[in-house]
């Protein structure tokens, strides 16, 4: 997996010109649609169920190419690092990733490591916006989303004709693998074409993503970030027969091949060894709209996928641990709503799940007796949104769950907001919700070998974990002046119980005899996460734009009083948006803080807190050329490799970069 020789001749001459552009008129933000908390539009100052966007400007104006790159700057939410992987997950409100929900277009994505979605592999394609509800609060898309859901939202295609190409390309200065500082260690490209009437539209994308890797230390063997290269293509068609039906077909393909290279250490010996790895993911999806125009409105969406997820670890002596694990994903949904009366919205639904799971390590099954591990589940949910008074709203809705290995199970949940003021300027409300969480174990957890014993250690399933079960609790309230300036606040508790974590595996460590930890997954009594969000924003002209937001966040193991790992008590985000005097010219500065974080609370190892900076450049040319650049990480913060096991700051430095977009059509 090299860098092709015609790139890395490219210069960084783009970095004089400046990028994605002073971008054509848009919404404020307080008036950005959002259907996550209720599956109704609604507009996001005036949702019963507190949600937060990333908007498809705020996509391009820090120039994202994947959807990791994308929540970078959504206060408090952590992206951690997947060890031994070059990927990352979401966190929410100290709660781990394996409790968050990652959707497209409220369908599941399947976890492509231990039981939570890598958000680097989804490339930025065709997305419209990224809505995230925080907390077990909302009804509509299933229980285990004990933290939250990420929902990626989809755009349809469109009609006429009109296409886009972006490329971009950079370097990491003196820590590109090649040692040579003005080396474009990595680029990316991304091509949509779409095209159609208002009756059928069809469209095709496609993206490309490839690093070198990041190398402090180019001359030795051993590589702290890792190589890779991604590809996705996805193909997409819309068709609507008449005003109040729409049907889509969509496919998509995506292929992943990383590297790592790393030096075992156990002197007197020093053994360099490595890993590659291939994951493919092929997405089957179909959908309908129904009664789009009318009070009675049903839809319904059914997916299907494959996961592929194969490694090989070599030495110089040759190649062993050959592991093959396939998952699938199969999903049939299906909801409907109707106004009933003057005051309540009442909808209900159904969601039909089964995945299944294979592994193999050098051709033997690694499940037990059983060669493939299967499970299946069926869920019902009805929801009212009702309206009282005219300044209160309630969103009471329940859930309903059987599981084929775990029984049944419900969930209730309940939202409300009440208007304090509300006049053509100034806007002020309470918003609260209580949501039961109800997660069981997956396959992965139960069965999977997370092996990175080139790392030292090996993580294994555990066959008898009971489910988890969460209380979420969330209050808060905003103000809002000419929806240009607002300010809000939320304080959260979430209480879960049989917290499933991974605990050293002494008996199992021992049995290895080759210095390699084993941890397994077990059930801990009670964990519980509080805290306080709070975000802030004013957008004086469509050319300027300031956000902030602050997050405490406290987390307890209930049964030892220590906290939990990895979970950093104060985050705050700063952004600010300008114009930069000629006409098409802007930039965008984005300023994320992390405080130390607990490595091992009952040992009392911490990682140190740290502060980057990522500059934006947006140049508009024409409408058919648009030049952007931008340099990530300026503080040029990161972890010091010689103790990487207690440092979990930024595994890449200082990164420059510049490209390009062209288009066509409107």
């Amino acid at each position: 997996m090299n860098s092709k020789d015609g790139l890395r001749r490219w210069s960084l001459f783009f970095l004089l010109l400046g990028g994605s552009g002073n971008l054509v008129a848009e919404a404020f933000y307080l008036d950005e649609l959002v259907v996550t908390g209720t599956r109704t539009e609604r507009k996001l100052l005036d949702a019963p169920v507190r949600t937060e966007v990333v908007t498809a400007q705020e996509l391009e104006k820090t120039h994202a190419r994947s959807v990791k790159e994308a929540l970078e700057n959504v206060p408090g939410l952590q992206l951690r690092e997947i060890h031994g992987k070059p990927g990352y997950e979401v966190w929410l409100q100290g709660v781990e990733a394996d409790r968050v929900l990652v959707l497209i277009d409220g369908m599941p994505i399947t976890a492509t490591t231990g039981s939570s979605v890598d958000v680097s592999q989804l490339a930025v394609l065709d997305i419209e916006r990224v809505e995230l509800v925080k907390g077990a609060v909302s009804a509509q898309y299933g229980s285990a989303g004990i933290g939250g859901v990420v929902n990626i939202i989809t755009r349809p295609p469109a009609s006429g004709l009109s296409g886009q190409f972006t490329t971009d390309i950079g370097s990491y200065g003196d820590q590109n693998p090649s040692g040579e500082k003005a080396d474009p260690a990595r680029y990316s490209a991304r091509a949509t074409i779409q095209g159609g009437n208002e009756q059928l539209a069809l469209r095709l994308s496609a993206s490309h993503q490839h690093s070198d890797g990041i190398d402090p230390e180019p001359e030795t063997w051993a590589r702290p970030g890792d190589e890779y290269d991604r590809t996705d293509i996805s193909f997409r068609t819309d068709w609507s027969p008449s005003g109040n039906h729409r049907l889509s077909a969509a496919v998509a393909r995506f292929e992943e091949e990383s590297g790592s290279r790393f030096t075992e250490r156990n002197p007197p010996f020093f053994v360099n060894q490595g890993k590659d790895e291939a994951v493919t993911r092929t997405r089957y999806t179909l959908s309908g709209d129904h009664g789009r125009n009318s009070d009675l409105r049903a839809g319904w969406s059914a997916v299907h996928e494959i996961l592929n997820d194969d490694t090989l670890k070599y030495t110089g002596g040759g190649v062993f641990d050959d592991r093959r694990a396939e998952s699938r994903l199969s999903r049939f949904s299906a909801h409907l709503g109707k106004p009933v009366g003057l005051s309540h919205h009442l909808q209900g639904g159904v969601d039909f799940n089964r995945e299944t799971l294979n592994q193999t390590k050098d051709g033997a099954s690694e499940l037990g007796a059983e060669p493939r591990r299967q499970r299946e589940s069926q869920e019902v949910w009805v929801q009212d949104t009702w309206m009282p008074t005219a300044n209160l709203e309630l969103v009471p809705g329940v859930r309903l769950q059987n599981d084929s290995d775990f029984g049944t199970h419900s969930a209730p949940k309940i939202n409300a907001r009440y208007d304090l003021i509300r006049s053509d300027s100034l806007t002020g409300f309470l918003r609260g919700g209580v949501g039961a969480g109800y997660r069981v174990p997956n396959l992965k957890e139960r069965h999977f070998t997370f092996d990175h014993s080139q790392l030292g250690y090996i993580v294994q399933g555990t066959p008898d974990l009971q489910p988890e079960e969460s209380v979420s609790y969330q209050f808060g309230g905003g103000l809002s002046w000419n929806r240009t300036m607002w300010l809000e606040a939320n304080a959260f508790v979430n209480d879960i119980k049989q917290l499933i974590q991974t605990s050293p595996d002494a008996e199992a460590t021992q049995a290895r005899n080759d210095g390699v930890q084993v941890f397994s997954y077990e059930n801990l009594a009670e964990a519980r996460t509080w805290g306080v969000e709070t975000t802030a924003g004013w957008e004086p002209s469509g050319n300027w734009r300031l956000t902030a937001g602050y997050t405490l966040t406290r987390t307890e193991d209930v049964a030892t009083g220590d906290e939990l790992n990895r979970r950093p008590r104060h985050q705050a985000r700063l952004g600010l948006d300008g114009p930069l005097g000629l006409q098409g010219l802007s930039w965008s500065a984005r300023l994320r803080y992390q405080s130390k974080e607990f490595v091992d609370a009952a040992a009392g190892t911490e990682s140190p807190g740290y502060t980057t900076a990522d500059l934006k450049l947006n140049y508009r040319f024409s409408d058919q050329l648009r030049l952007f650049a931008g340099a990530d990480n300026i503080t040029d913060e990161q972890r010091d490799f010689s103790n990487a096991s207690e440092d979990f700051r930024p595994v890449a430095g200082r990164f420059l970069y510049a490209g390009l977009t062209v288009s066509f059509g409107e």
